[in-house]
């Protein structure tokens, strides 16, 4: 049984508090940096469950007579030597290692804490200083069983028994961090992951912030400049008649002139409160009215000829070859058409526009405005651009797969955009 002390092999790695980041495999293992109160109370209990069953092993050998004299005497001291050691194991396992390496080679009580410190030895150190100790603790125990029994006759068994005795203390230390790297990785994983999501979370608010931004920007604008051609047209008739160039405005045209500019104040608000709700609904789709077809286009152009702008609509689809499209491919062309009308409007009062739609299925579907470009510069009282209008536009197209383009040469100016339009 002299063989049978195991001598407890030291885990192989460094302390996680003495190596910050360890990398095995590749993985970073950032370790914590002290011991906790846990750590303490267990690193307490094990030295006292060490001395314990070294006792007992050391009593249970004594009976069996297998100790010298010398070795019965200094067994007790190195024993308590490697079991006191254990509670430096988080910080020092190399260390450890090397002052529990004599005491599981001649001591038979320190056998509980030689499994204890070659578990370490695994968990805690890399592994060429691993198995680095391992040799040596297999160099040592295999020669003191004949030293501590004083014959060779059981010299094979005690071979046997410490290598065993070693191997399964360091299979435990190599399963315990392979573990902890386990649950390290899922950790890092889950970070990664949950940056990830954040990410994408950010990503899909800022492009629904810029998905706002560009409905409240078609919806609102269109009715602006509707009011805006009203108001100015009021106004300037006003001037007139006040300088005597032209007739007074009756009251009959005042009042008309006000329940136009009302009427479309009126459906702006309701627009832009359409718009909120969808801000605030849970799901379920979009209000009826921020899904505008293909046919609305009749209306915006009904608009556009109340304000005096001349607008000439002609479409080569039909009721039957739209009504398969999606309604983003409907949307899309109702606000090209209405950006290009809105356009002309704002940087080009009175000249005429062309609206043009044309394409079948199978060969795209082609929306074009053409209107003529303004003479003079913009007066002080027309209506102000922002300069988003064409680049939302833009956007909104190139979604839908398709490209917007718009050119000003030989005094016009032309809204194109060219979408998609599958065969059936």
């Amino acid at each position: 049984m002299a063989r049978g002390r195991l001598a407890g092999w030291p885990m192989c790695r460094p302390s996680w508090p003495a190596y910050p980041h360890l990398m095995t495999n590749g993985l970073d293992l950032a370790l914590p940096a002290g011991r906790t109160w846990r750590d303490r109370a267990v690193d307490a209990v094990l030295c006292c469950v060490a001395v314990l069953l070294g006792m007992v092993v050391l009593g249970v050998v004594k009976e069996q007579g297998d100790l010298p004299g010398w070795a019965a005497e200094v067994d007790p001291l190195l024993g308590l030597v490697a079991c006191c050691a254990l509670w430096w194991r988080r910080g020092s396992p190399l260390a450890v290692a090397l002052i529990g390496l004599p005491a599981v080679a001649l001591a038979t009580s320190a056998l509980p804490a030689g499994a204890v410190i070659v578990t370490n030895l695994a968990l805690r150190l890399r592994w060429r200083q691993a198995l680095l100790m391992l040799g040596a603790y297999v160099v040592c125990m295999v020669p003191s069983g004949p030293l501590l029994s004083g014959a060779a006759d059981d010299l094979w068994f005690d071979a046997a028994f410490s290598l065993a005795y070693l191997l399964t203390a360091f299979a435990s230390g190599s399963a315990l961090r392979s573990r902890r790297l386990l649950v390290e990785r899922l950790r890092v994983d889950a970070e990664r992951a949950r940056a990830e999501h954040e990410r994408r979370l950010a990503d899909a608010r800022r492009g629904e912030r810029q998905a706002i931004a560009r409905e409240m920007h078609d919806v609102l604008a269109h009715r602006i400049s509707l009011l805006s051609v009203h108001a100015g047209a009021l106004a300037y008739r006003t001037r007139q008649a006040e300088a005597g160039a032209g007739p007074a405005l009756s009251s009959a045209e005042v009042a008309e002139s006000a329940e136009v500019i009302r009427g479309n104040a009126h459906q702006a608000v309701e627009e832009l409160q359409e718009v909120l709700n969808v801000l605030r609904a849970d799901g379920g789709g979009e209000p009826v009215s921020l899904l505008p077809r293909i046919a609305d286009i009749d209306g915006l152009v009904a608009d556009a000829r109340a304000t005096g702008q001349p607008v000439d609509f002609r479409t080569e689809l039909t009721a039957d070859a739209v009504r398969d499209l999606r309604w983003q491919m409907h949307r899309t062309v109702y606000r090209v058409a209405q950006e290009g009308l809105t356009n002309a409007r704002k940087h080009a009062p009175g000249t005429p526009v062309k609206v043009r739609l044309a394409g079948g299925p199978g060969g795209g579907l082609t929306v074009e405005v053409r209107n003529g470009l303004p003479a003079a510069p913009r007066a002080d009282g027309a209506v102000p651009g922002t300069g988003a209008g064409l680049t939302g536009l833009a956007e909104r197209v190139r979604l839908d797969g398709g490209t917007l383009d718009h050119t000003a040469t030989d005094g016009t100016f032309t809204l194109r955009a060219r979408l998609p339009w599958p065969a059936r």
